[in-house]
């Protein structure tokens, strides 16, 4: 953290900007309650974030007093921070404390390798938009009713210095699954829809293409969607796929214990062989390197590739993610699966900047290192 220290305008004592203690979490709380009417953080929000969450409190201290504070968070698996939650004690108002805690909130975003700032702001917190695009972020999006009280909140961002602009960008809607197995259809949905903007994205749609592309078994629970399903899927749709897999077998056995659901998931496997043989999907069972991957984006075509979660989950499970850009740092992944369970919201799982080499490393799964991508085209002639 570079050394913030200077002299408080009021008191002339030293103003300090460090890492909270739980120590600290009374004088957050009482900002929290002096600052906001709704969403207010609880002692056991700010205890879990300081102690045990992928974050950073930082507070800035004029002595014994607390001035305000910036908690952000860190994806693991990723290069992306957010800025989750941001309060200047009303008494310290129009001190610079909020411009330099967000100076300290973005270099810690820094000093983590993050790409990416992004944070949620109330459209009528006009002082707080204010300083946020003074200082160099911009909108992309609106979450409607997101507050208690009904009120909007404005999305933003800013690209940390050193981060590469994406080649091959384009918009592609974010469509959160909605159910734990269902991460393949919701890719395919968000690459559909990047490719063509009449493709509907709804829990119907979602639903229908997972009972199209399901495997039936997976290592518990219903099954997940394969790279043979998904690819019919998209080609009865009309769009034009290559199917990279690294394993010309059924995808997902070594998985399953059960060898009459290891059957069941062979003959599944073997119909959807047939179907493939009588359209124009093209496989080739080798992998796409990541230089070939952003060749295919920059040309316009839509990837979903296969990924092990663990890197950014920390569970064992086959997960699908669309590609929506890429540079020469960082591939820019829609991520379906938004964890209720902790402090994420489908912000974080838009374009999350994933290092290349890790993404390298991520898109495999299991023990046979299953690899997997389709990529989609719109149809050609259409």
């Amino acid at each position: 953290m570079p050394d913030l220290t200077q002299l408080s305008p009021d008191t002339m004592t030293p103003v300090v900007i460090r890492k909270a203690g739980t120590e600290d979490i009374p004088a957050l709380l009482a900002i929290e309650t002096r600052s906001f009417q709704t969403d207010r953080l609880t002692r056991r929000n700010f205890h879990h974030l300081i102690t045990r969450g992928h974050a950073v409190c930082l507070v800035e201290a004029h002595g014994k007093l607390i001035a305000g504070y910036a908690l952000v968070l860190f994806n693991s698996g990723t290069s992306l921070a957010r800025l989750y939650s941001f309060a200047v004690d009303p008494d310290w108002r129009a001190h610079g404390v909020g411009r330099r805690l967000l100076a300290a909130a973005e270099a810690a975003a820094q000093e983590q390798g993050c790409a990416y700032l992004r944070l949620e702001v109330r459209r009528d917190n006009l002082s707080a938009i204010a300083l946020y695009k003074k200082t160099g972020y911009r909108e992309f999006g609106t979450y409607i009713d997101y507050y208690e009280d009904h009120m909007e909140a404005l999305r933003l961002e800013k690209r940390m210095k050193g981060a590469s602009t994406q080649r091959g960008q384009r918009f592609v809607p974010y469509y959160q699954q909605t159910l734990d197995f269902t991460c393949g259809p919701s890719a395919l949905m968000m690459a559909m829809k990047g490719l063509d903007p009449a493709i509907e994205m709804s829990r119907r749609q979602e639903i229908r293409i997972w009972r199209e592309s399901t495997t039936v078994f997976m290592t518990s629970g219903h099954g997940g969607c394969g790279p043979h399903g998904l690819a019919l899927a998209a080609w009865r749709r009309g769009f034009d796929v290559d199917l990279h897999v690294s394993d010309d077998g059924a995808p997902f056995l070594d998985g399953v214990r059960s060898d009459e659901k290891k059957e069941v998931m062979r003959l599944v496997h073997g119909d959807f062989m047939d179907e493939i043989a009588a359209t124009g999907i093209r496989i080739q069972h080798r992998t796409l390197s990541i230089g070939e991957l952003a060749n295919q984006v920059v040309e316009g075509a839509m990837p979903i590739v296969l990924i092990s979660s663990y890197r950014i989950y920390h569970e064992k499970f086959p997960h699908w993610i669309a590609v929506a850009g890429i540079d020469d740092k960082f591939i820019y992944a829609h991520d379906p699966l938004v964890d209720r369970d902790r402090p994420h919201t489908d912000i974080d799982r838009m374009n999350m900047p994933i290092p290349r080499t890790d993404f390298e490393r991520m898109a495999r799964y299991g023990k046979a290192q299953l690899k997997a991508t389709l990529v989609l085209w719109s149809r050609r002639g259409t």
